[in-house]
């Protein structure tokens, strides 16, 4: 039997990954060779022309053909809604490497720690700082991250999806814990996203266990193909189900495997908490996807009851729990909440194309969602870092008050931000929500999308409040918006451009996801 790889062929297939691959390999090498002054600049460079060319590979495989062969040594399944996050994934990583990359609104250095084995306040830390050492292996940390993602999205093998959602976290917990200011919360919540997304990773691990019994495969097809035929009881499938979904909803952050969500997103730098809040949501929502639908899509009547009740108590905890919070960083920790609660709606309605509203799916409106999510997040988390006083953010929203006097511009982009968050017409986010509501009254779940609708106008009330304090109350002495870099100032620019074009003309951006088309394999019948 011939045995021989075609390596050619393999790296062709995965290009988009390989390039970021090997561009988070050179960077980790740069890293060890360069001296380092010269470490800050070549990182940002690499990062960024790595993320270039990987969005430029993705888009032309995209439209060189319908569909793509996959490559079983690969163990993953290049097709065109692959392709599509991966685009998504690569634009949003540049946005986050130019966060990554802001000084000036640091007071000329970065967001992150001069040392992060240093004890914080300690002597050693305090000489880090005056020589102004810098963590450059922060970008390797994002491209590593980024390749563990992409993995993640197009795995069409259960071990793969497993090292895949490794190579995605460990790099998040280093980068949660190290915030340049407030360490002592930057490490607790870097320890509480390690011990949670270590034991769901443990759940996660054991159900691929259960599905492996039942089936005799890790491959997706195979397990599709084995639903009823196998010689174990249903049960053996349904629990290995039900302990694999723990761990891809603690990713998408679903209630109730959302409790690190706050907490996390408040202590983690405000760069790194917008490349979680929009990046880890997309892999972790094309795993889902790709699980549900081409292994486990002959059982969607035991696991569309359970994403219902998870969509529903998700949306609830994110609108009410939202209403009461005070800082600017927690209030949109739960924002993200509810936003994973309105995609869990569409994935629960499962509509394909033969239902769908002009061939909408559920996985194009979920794509489409999580573009129109992404690009008011990242730009709404740069703003954040804009409003400091005495050199420090401030995110108490006491703090955020009268902002529209002092500064009329950046208050009415942030407010436009909120606009889309809350669904209101003309903006993106109000497009992204008829989508994903549209979806599931396709797939036969009209009921679900309606209290999507009536809790999502709970959650717009604090979105609301925002925009009233920024514009309706007195302003408070001390805090203020400084100004920023060109690179923070290009993702807010491309963020408010998107964000308003998306909710004017969305035709062009739904006919991307909707020629993206279904899986290759889709298990649903």
């Amino acid at each position: 039997m011939n045995t021989s790889i075609d390596y050619a062929g393999l790296l062709t297939a995965i290009l988009p990954v390989v390039i970021v691959f090997a561009g988070a390999s050179l960077s980790l090498l740069a890293e060890a060779v360069l001296p380092r002054r010269a470490r800050w600049g070549t990182q940002l460079g690499l990062s960024l022309v790595v993320l270039v060319l990987a969005f430029g590979s993705s888009l032309a495989m995209y439209g060189s053909t319908a569909s793509m062969a996959k490559d079983q040594t690969a163990m993953l399944m290049v097709d065109r809604p692959a392709l599509g996050l991966w685009m998504l994934l690569a634009i949003f990583g540049l946005f986050s490497v130019l966060l990554f990359a802001e000084r000036e609104v640091y007071g000329g250095v970065s967001a992150f720690t001069p040392s992060g084995a240093a004890t914080p306040g300690s002597v050693d830390e305090k000489a880090a700082g005056e020589a102004r050492h810098e963590h450059s292996e922060v970008f390797t940390l994002l491209l590593f991250s980024l390749t563990g993602m992409m993995l993640f999205l197009a795995a069409d093998d259960l071990l793969m999806m497993f090292v895949a959602l490794e190579i995605m976290s460990l790099p998040l917990y280093l980068l949660s814990g190290l915030a340049r200011r407030r360490r002592l919360l930057s490490q607790e919540a870097a320890l509480k996203y390690f011990l949670l997304g270590a034991l769901s990773s443990a759940f996660f691990l054991f159900g691929i266990a259960l599905v492996f019994a039942y089936s005799g495969s890790f491959q997706l097809a195979v397990i599709d193909s084995s639903i009823g035929q196998s010689t174990l009881a249903e049960g053996v499938l349904i629990t290995g189900l039900l302990m694999m979904l723990v761990g891809l909803l603690f990713k998408v952050g679903i209630v109730p495997f959302h409790s690190w969500v706050p907490d996390v997103y408040t202590g983690a730098p405000t760069p790194v908490t917008a490349f979680m809040a929009v990046c880890t949501k997309i892999a972790a929502v094309g795993g889902l996807l790709r699980v549900l639908y081409v292994a486990l899509g002959a059982e969607r009547w035991n696991w569309q009851p359970v994403l219902a009740v998870a969509a529903i108590l998700t949306m609830l905890v994110g609108a009410f729990v939202g209403l009461v919070q005070t800082d600017i960083k927690r209030l949109l920790a739960y924002s993200s909440i509810t936003h994973a609660g309105y995609i869990l709606v569409a994935v629960a309605g499962a509509a394909q194309a033969a239902n769908g509203i002009g061939g909408l799916t559920s996985v194009s409106a979920t794509s489409f969602y999580l573009l129109t999510y992404g690009v008011a997040t990242i730009p709404a988390f740069a703003m954040v870092t804009m409003v400091r006083d005495n050199g420090a953010e401030v995110t108490q929203l006491t703090g955020w008050a009268g902002l529209g006097r002092k500064n009329p511009v950046f208050a009415t982009v942030m407010a436009v931000f909120m606009l889309s968050f809350a669904g209101i017409p003309l903006t993106a986010g109000f497009m992204g929500k008829w989508a994903v509501f549209a979806a599931a009254f396709q797939g036969g779940w009209g009921w679900l999308a309606l209290v999507g609708v009536l809790l999502s106008l709970v959650a717009a009330v604090y979105y609301l409040r925002v925009i009233a304090i920024m514009f309706f109350r007195e302003p408070v002495d001390g805090p203020e918006v400084i100004d920023t870099s060109a690179a923070t100032l290009v993702v807010v620019v491309l963020g408010l451009v998107a964000t308003v074009v998306l909710g004017i003309v969305p035709g062009p951006a739904m006919t991307f996801f909707h020629n993206a088309g279904e899986f290759l394999r889709l298990g649903m019948m």
